[in-house]
Parts: structure tokens; sequence; C-alpha cells
């Protein structure tokens, strides 16, 4: 691996791989008690299916719970993130809902039973969020350490979305693309008011008037014991938070302790990080999302034919960014988020972080992403994939990180939390699907030459990996000097490979060829 180096004769190859990965999909319309989570990579499912987001609303606030971001506020924060999801954890199992993912603040679920009926599923997907909220309004903690309850907001959408596995390496989930999910999640952050948000098309389904502020009009009380009563779920908030304070005297969690990591993040086991077993360095954090999936998605989802690409397309992406950030760039993927990925980055030593050359680093590993983007949707097309509307919005900013894994034993999930983690996702979504942003601590960081590429708006179109590694040697930056001088020697060492063996020369068969009479003939 050439650290900081992005070659595009090795992108194709990685990606002619993932290709040939998915050459053949079958995709199936979902059917009563399906497993998800166990997907073969060639198999995607049709789900119609109401997508229930979750968010977290305070876990900024449990950031900044300490003026300097030091251990205390981050220990403070996974152990609030710890209590509230092993307590989602437990709802969502009682009521047979499935757990897409939960990254740090942002829990997705999916409601498909009862089969055939939308509106009871709509029903019921109130009366879920409904009783995440009354069981996280008690989840907190009093005492020495003080975890507040949890400040939710919900967002709900139906319709039909595709199910693919999401994630490789033994971190896979089920991975639901399409509309309703987007909307969803686009309901749960769309405001900081708390409460329950329906799409039109929801609350349509259960005969609701339709409004004209989608974010602004949380249910109203009477509607959301309406949907309890329609829902009748089999478990209350009292007997949840009654497991959940037994299973926590059974089994409490693990006192926080942080040790560096010495760099790189790729060779970094998270399956072995537990919350006694933690990491915490000054580090990158890096968005990077595929804009224009969500219609991408609804545009092919109907057709088996065209919802093929789109298992081929999503695949082959999430695949390269992944290989870009880890193999490239010596980062970590902490998760896929839909069509987002979530990594980290670090230059230095497990005590001391090189500021300058781990923001050159992102700055190089960004433009490798784009610039793989760029070759990978050239191979599709290649194939005949369409991919038109497609583009990569890219924002990474710096900080105290803490990486570790937070649940159930048996079940639990990485995270990576910090400020620049909610801030980098903060930089992406500022983006369009050309531009690459960094927050204002990573500007911090930079080299003269790395805040000269970005400017005083901390944001810039069309940085591919060449671009960026002319603009930063030219002016000096040692990281990108050495990944120039890196990237030569790799073209000399090609170069100098041994070409393949010449075919033999022409050669008279090593045998008697005098002339020879035909039997029969004199």
């Amino acid at each position: 691996m050439a650290k900081n180096v992005w070659k595009k004769e090795t992108a194709e190859k990685r990606i002619a791989t993932r290709l040939n990965e998915v050459s053949t999909i079958e995709i199936k319309d979902y059917v009563r008690d399906t497993d998800l989570h166990s997907l073969p990579r060639a198999k995607a499912y049709r789900v119609d299916g109401v997508h229930l987001y979750v968010d977290i609303l305070n876990l900024g606030t449990m950031l900044q719970s300490t003026d300097v971001e030091g251990v205390t506020c981050q220990k403070r924060t996974l152990r609030f993130l710890n209590l509230h999801q092993r307590a989602v954890h437990r709802i969502l199992g009682a009521v047979d809902a499935i757990k897409v993912d939960f990254h740090n603040q942002r829990l997705h679920a999916v409601i498909a039973k009862p089969y055939g009926d939308e509106e009871g599923r709509v029903h019921r997907a109130i009366a879920i969020g409904q009783l995440i909220i009354d069981v996280l309004a008690e989840t907190g903690e009093d005492g020495d350490e003080y975890i507040p309850a949890a400040d939710i907001r919900i967002g709900i959408d139906s319709g039909k979305a595709l199910a693919v596995r999401n994630g490789r390496r033994g971190s896979t989930e089920p991975l639901f693309l399409g509309e309703p999910a987007n909307h969803a999640a686009k309901r749960a952050g769309g405001g900081t008011a708390t409460g329950i948000f329906l799409t039109n098309k929801a609350r349509a389904a259960i005969a609701l008037d339709e409004v004209n502020d989608e974010d602004g009009t949380a249910l109203e009380p009477d509607e959301v014991t309406t949907s309890q009563d329609k829902a009748d779920l089999p478990i209350t908030a009292t007997a949840v938070l009654r497991d959940w304070r037994k299973d926590l005297e059974a089994n409490p969690i693990s006192a926080f302790a942080f040790s560096g990591h010495t760099p790189p993040y790729a060779n970094m086991d998270l399956e072995l990080l537990s919350p006694g077993n933690s990491r915490r360095n000054d580090a990158i954090s890096i968005y990077a999302d595929i804009d224009g999936f969500t219609a991408y998605v609804a545009q092919h989802i109907d057709d088996d034919d065209t919802a093929k690409d789109v298992v081929r397309v999503l695949h082959v992406l999430r695949s390269e960014m992944d290989a870009v950030l880890t193999e490239d760039f010596g980062g970590r993927k902490i998760r896929f988020v839909g069509d987002c990925v979530h990594g980290v980055l670090v230059e230095g030593t497990a005590q001391t972080t090189d500021m300058e050359a781990s923001a050159s680093a992102a700055i190089l590993c960004a433009g490798g992403l784009r610039s793989s983007f760029s070759t990978a949707l050239d191979c599709l097309e290649a194939e005949d994939i369409d991919v038109a509307g497609l583009g990569l919005a890219i924002g990474f900013d710096a900080g105290p990180t803490a990486i570790t894994r937070l649940g159930m034993k048996g079940a639990m999930i990485r995270c990576a939390t910090g400020r620049n983690v909610l801030a980098s996702e903060h930089e992406q979504k500022r983006c369009d699907g050309d531009e690459t942003a960094l927050g204002s601590v990573a500007y911090g960081w930079c080299t003269a030459a790395g805040q000269a590429i970005f400017g005083s708006s901390r944001k810039r179109s069309g940085l591919d990996y060449q671009t960026a590694l002319d603009e930063l040697a030219d002016k000096g930056d040692p990281t990108a000097k050495a990944a120039r001088v890196a990237k030569a020697s790799l073209i000399s060492i090609s170069l100098l490979e041994p070409a393949t063996a010449a075919p033999s020369a022409f050669r008279f068969p090593p045998r008697d060829a005098t002339p020879t009479k035909p039997a029969g003939f004199a």
C-alpha cells in the first residue's frame, strides 16, 4: 500500500473485481419473515414498509458539556448513547421491527408488518415512535456523571424501498434504498422541535389532512393516542424500563477507557473495541455522500432490470470509497450510513497527532474519493449501466475523536464520536455533488497550501486527486511532495516490471520432415 497515493489503474482493477461480484443480481419481493440480515451480496428485496428515523437532538449538547473537548465530555456522550441504544434495542426486538442502523444519535428502523396493510403499519410506526420517546425520557442517570434523558425527534414515511446488504467483513446490516428512507430521515433532521413528524404520504395513509410544512407539524397528542390504540403494541414503557434496569444491573456498562491508536487507522480492528477498550486521537472525520442517489433509486426501483443496476452501482461505489479510504490513504471506514460513508484518518503517533500532515492527507483523500468516484461512473457506463445524475459531496473536520463499539453484548455497533464528527457531516451537507468542504478546525490544521485550496469559503468544486496533489505540492506542502515522489516511484516500478514473454519464434516440429508418400501411391 502506498499511503496518500491514488492511481487510476489500481482503482480500475478494484472496480472490475467489484463489478464481477455483482454480475448476476436477483431481485425479489419481500415475503413474510424474510431474514434481511443475511442477504447475499447479489440479492435484493423490494420492501413495501414504513420507515422510522429517530434523532437524539441533544447529542451536541453532551459534547459541549465542558469548555474543552476532553475525555470527560466524550465519556459522558458515549455512556449517554450506550444507555439509549440498549433501551431502543430492547424496544425494537419486542415490537418485531427491523433495526437497520443506529449511527451515533440516529436510528433507522423499518416496520414491515402488518403485511398488506399500509394504514396499520403507519399506526404501528407512530406507536413505536411514541414508545421510544417515553422510554428515553426515563433512561438518563443521576449521580456524579449526570446523563440527561434524550430529546427525541422522529420522522416517518411509507413506501417501497430496496433492501440490500450493507457493509463487508463482519460488519453487515440491511440497508434500505429509496424515497421513504430518505424522506423519513429528512423529517427527523428537519428541525429542533421534539415530536413525531410524518410526510404527507404517511399522513394520507391514516386519513390525516395534508400539511404545508411537514417539518413544522408534529402529530397532536390525540392523533398519537389514536395510533397507539389501533396498534395495540405488546409491550409498555413501564415493562421496557423494568427490563432495561434489570439488564443494566446484570450487565453494567464498563467504564470508558481510552488509549491512542498508532497510525494508520487502517490497521485498527474495530471488532475488538468495547467501552473499556476504546481509542481516542486528535483526528479527521470524513463524510462522503452519493448526491442524487435517492432520486436515482426512485427512477429505477420498479423495474427488475434497472433495480439490478441500482444494486451494482451501490456495491461498486461504496466498495471503492471504502478501498480509497483504507488502502490508499490509511484511514478507516466506521460505517456506511445509507449511501454515505463515514471514515476517520490521522497522521502522527499514538500520543501526538501531526495536524498539518493529517489535514493534507485528508485533502488528498478527498481528492482520491472524487477521482475514484468519477472512474467508477465511467466503468459503470462502459457496462451500459445508467449513472446519470449521481455526484459526490464530501465534508471533513478535525478534533478529538473517540472510537468504540456500543450497545448490547452480541450486537455491538461501531461508533466514532466527537464535535468534529457532527461538524464533518454538516460540512458534507453544505456541498453539492461536485464539492468538497472542510470545517474551521481542519482549516486551522492546514498548511498555507491547504488553506489556499479552499479559500475563505472553506469549499471547493472539482477537487480531484491530481488537482489536490499538484496544488499542494507546488506550494511546498510536505505531505503532498512526499506523495508525489511515492507516486512517481510506483510509476517507475510498474514501467520496469518484466514484460509478458513474447510468443516463441516459429519452429519446425521436432520430427522428420522429409517428403512422404500418401498410402496407396507408388
